[in-house]
């Protein structure tokens, strides 16, 4: 099932995707796609529904992000060998984490604006998890129970921001609009192996990231379960899972940095596009 949040911002509407890419509308049904929509048995009672009796939405609406009421956005970092590698840092004994503050959360094809003055603005494709029932000091074997379902996530990051003002990754992550997702949440039933999706992203159309989950250093349950000794995972919490090799801080012989105007195209298998003009905040 592929849920999605669709119209304007700060107003949008629960619905899903039926077989013909249509949206259809669950404001019937549910209030909002939060944690509290998550557990296993509304999503169960959302699969019963036949879709051709839920009302169409127009082409064209806008989609939000597809997870709303964000409690924790968790990102892990360096979680890829050869994206470690292309950075110049040491493969992780454990996963690094770091926040995103959730103001930063757009839709999938929002526009991306750069902060005042930022050089150094990059990409990241992810895999995104949502937690749909909490879960602590969780088994490796068991935490994949606890998978609402999968989305998009770029995690765009100002690099100077990042590593070079005194303080945590976090400044570099957190900047507003740098935290697109969706466009859909697939729900874990229909993604059977988190661990064997491609994933590619372009910049003006010009590949830069190509991947497969299957290279992470940490598995998708793997972080869940190490996160849930640190903190208890709640219903809507989300978790971004690391970024294949390609972000521009790696191009060599020189670093390559989002410009005004550039245009980022996501995509992993089974999970939908996203798309992102970049702007700028005014000076």
């Amino acid at each position: 099932m592929k849920l999605i949040r669709y119209g304007d911002a700060g107003q949008e509407k629960p619905g899903l995707v039926d077989a013909n890419g249509t949206i259809r509308d669950l404001s019937a049904h549910i209030g909002d796609i939060t944690g509290a929509a998550l557990d296993n048995a509304t999503l169960d009672r959302l699969r019963g529904l036949d879709p051709a009796s839920l009302p169409a939405v127009d082409d064209g609406v806008r989609v939000g992000p597809c997870v709303g009421g964000i409690g924790k956005f968790l990102c892990i970092g360096l979680n890829y060998s050869d994206h470690a590698a292309e950075t110049g840092a040491a493969i992780p004994e454990h996963p690094i984490l770091f926040m995103k503050a959730t103001s930063a959360v757009v839709g999938p094809n929002d526009r991306v604006m750069m902060p005042r003055h930022s050089q150094h603005s990059d990409w990241e494709i992810e895999l995104g998890v949502v937690i749909g029932t909490a879960c602590k000091y969780v088994s490796v074997e068991n935490a994949l129970d606890h998978v609402a379902g999968y989305f998009i996530s770029n995690d765009v990051s100002e690099r100077h921001f990042q590593s070079k003002l005194t303080g945590q990754w976090t400044k570099g992550k957190s900047c507003d609009t740098f935290g697109p997702i969706g466009p859909w949440l697939v729900t874990a039933d229909e993604v059977p192996d988190p661990q064997n999706l491609d994933m590619a992203l372009d910049v003006n159309g010009v590949r830069r990231q190509t991947g497969n989950t299957s290279t992470m250093i940490f598995t998708v349950a793997e972080c869940i379960s190490h996160l849930s000794e640190l903190m208890t995972l709640h219903p809507g919490d989300v978790i971004s899972t690391g970024t294949p090799p390609g972000v521009g801080l790696g191009i060599k012989p020189e670093p390559v940095f989002l410009q005004e105007g550039d245009v980022m195209e996501l995509t992993i298998d089974g999970l939908g596009q996203q798309r992102q003009e970049v702007g700028r905040d005014p000076a």
